[in-house]
């Protein structure tokens, strides 16, 4: 029996048997690894997004950056940034940074938790739904790192000697790990798991 396979390099269709040996077949194009699904693909995705949960408790409860100002020393995480934000007035930026940092990762945490649970249980949308709940965890994944980026753009202007200076602290570096096991998560994810788990149904 053979089924047609799209090379995950330069996307030609290939037509290759549906019990051959993993590794054994490969792009006639571009001699690319053909596989009809991503090896261990639950296990890998599981592992990465346990973990970034584990990693969001404290990428939210430690301090994201340290401002000094003449001495003293006011550590920061994201919330109370959030805060600083609003009551300064700046109730867009607050809201984007709110929305980005603390909001869509743990929307992408649990969607994932949702599509994982639902192969293994067999249950859940339909997988055409749950196909484009996928795809909507893949965009917005690369928006999660506003907080990082506001950060380094700090450091890197107020660095004013004895003044003030701004550190980043080890909440940072929890929430730029909970976005990129996130991230990696979610390409170790195999989508069309989805549609074997229901028999193709529509």
């Amino acid at each position: 029996m053979t089924n047609p396979l799209a090379c995950p390099a330069c996307t030609l269709l290939c037509v290759a048997p549906r019990d051959a040996e993993p590794g054994v077949l490969a792009c006639p194009r571009c001699a690319a690894p053909l596989r009809h699904r991503k090896p261990r693909s639950l296990q890998r995705a599981w592992a990465l997004l346990l973990t970034a949960a584990t990693l969001y408790i404290p990428a939210n409860a430690l301090p994201v950056m340290t401002l000094t100002t003449l001495g003293q020393s006011e550590p920061d995480t994201i919330l109370t940034g959030v805060v600083q934000l609003f009551q300064a007035g700046m109730w867009e930026i607050g809201a984007l940074v709110f929305l980005a940092s603390i909001t869509i990762p743990l929307l992408k945490i649990a969607s994932l938790a949702y599509l994982l649970l639902s192969i293994q249980l067999g249950a859940g949308l339909f997988p055409k739904e749950q196909t484009r709940l996928y795809r909507a965890i893949e965009y917005i994944g690369r928006w999660s790192m506003i907080d990082m980026f506001m950060l380094s753009i700090l450091v890197a202007l107020v660095q004013l000697g004895q003044v003030a200076t701004v550190a980043p602290g080890p909440g940072a570096v929890c929430f730029a790990a909970v976005v990129v096991l996130t991230m990696f998560a979610t390409s170790s994810f195999d989508p069309r798991l989805l549609w074997d788990t229901r028999g193709g149904e529509q």
